[in-house]
């Protein structure tokens, strides 16, 4: 028998694949729900086809984030202490509100509710919305007290706090509180302008590190869900007022898309889902425009086919991963 050297440090234990289960997951769910969404915006134009692209997407969308949030729980359960980490992470940490923007998200288009079905929605939308803050106050804090390390600045940092006021300022639409709703929309944009300064700042300054570089996508979205939640807030505004918004969205992409190689030169991995809702968001809120003005469908049929290949780039991408046993991080 051969003897153990003590000398020699014991090889760390590989961590279970539930503990490396990781937050950018969720961006799925919220990209095929966005999907959905701007599927059903078309569906005044094109009819049937559109109803069996969204049902679809949401089916798919609702899936995936029911099967992630199952998972989360027995994360949260049996590997307590890296959730706490990863809660309290300047990147880790703001990636979990795609949970709740997923959700509230699934709720504005299960809509409309009667009855208990009401009051159920009611109480996921107030769930999601406390979850939201939580995470909301752990990015102010760091930000507020100098512990966000520079490099760590990424656009992650809107989630809990512009889609998530924007996402949460539509689900409160769909459960019956426009007025809470339009509360809740003024944060999401009083937080997108302290945001931007110091994001911006930062991304200008160079790439971002490697592992962290496909949250870029994540700069694309305030513009364009804020332009969406604006359309679902106040059915009346007009096409020239949607076209204002989606001009300001323009800015992000291109900034993006100069940068490309940048984020083309790091392996595909989940957190490239990041660039998926803002797509979907930009694609509905054309559909948006394109309804209000009367203007030709193909514009509204252009925006959708590219955002539904981006999303379904993605996700043969991912699937590729599963396959291949590398969905999550290395042991």
């Amino acid at each position: 028998m051969t003897a153990i050297d003590p000398s020699i440090p014991a090889a760390p234990a590989a961590r279970p694949w539930l503990a490396r289960l990781q937050p950018g997951l969720f961006g799925i769910a919220l990209g095929l729900l966005g999907l959905a969404g701007a599927w059903l915006r078309m569906r005044p134009l094109i009819g049937e086809t559109a109803r069996i692209a969204f049902s679809a997407l949401l089916a798919a969308g609702t899936a995936v984030l029911v099967l992630l949030s199952v998972l989360w729980i027995g994360k949260a359960v049996r590997h307590f202490e890296v959730v706490r980490r990863e809660w309290a992470h300047p990147v880790q940490g703001p990636l979990l509100a795609l949970l709740p923007v997923s959700t509230l998200l699934a709720v504005t288009l299960l809509a409309p509710f009667e009855g208990d079905g009401r009051i159920v929605a009611t109480v996921v939308v107030l769930a999601a919305l406390a979850m939201q803050l939580a995470i909301a106050w752990e990015v102010v804090a760091l930000l507020s007290t100098g512990r966000m390390p520079a490099d760590l600045v990424t656009p992650a940092l809107y989630l809990p706090i512009v889609p998530g006021g924007m996402v949460g300022g539509m689900a409160l639409v769909a459960v019956g509180f426009p007025g809470w709703a339009g509360l809740l929309f003024g944060i999401g944009i009083g937080g997108w302008a302290l945001l931007e300064v110091r994001i911006l700042h930062q991304l200008f300054a160079g790439p971002l590190p490697a592992p962290i570089r496909p949250t870029i996508g994540i700069e694309l979205a305030p513009a364009s869900i804020s332009t969406l939640a604006a359309a679902a807030l106040w059915p009346q505004l007009p096409a020239d007022a949607l076209m204002i918004c989606l001009g300001v969205a323009c800015g992000p992409i291109i900034a993006v898309l100069t940068r490309w190689r940048w984020w083309t030169d790091v392996p595909f991995s989940v957190g490239f889902w990041s660039f998926s809702f803002p797509s979907a968001a930009f694609a509905a809120a054309v559909v948006e425009a394109v309804r209000r003005g009367g203007w030709p469908t193909w514009v509204a049929w252009t925006a959708v086919t590219v955002a539904s290949a981006v999303i379904g780039f993605l996700a043969l991408r991912t699937l590729w991963l599963l396959v291949r046993g590398r969905l999550l991080p290395p042991a």
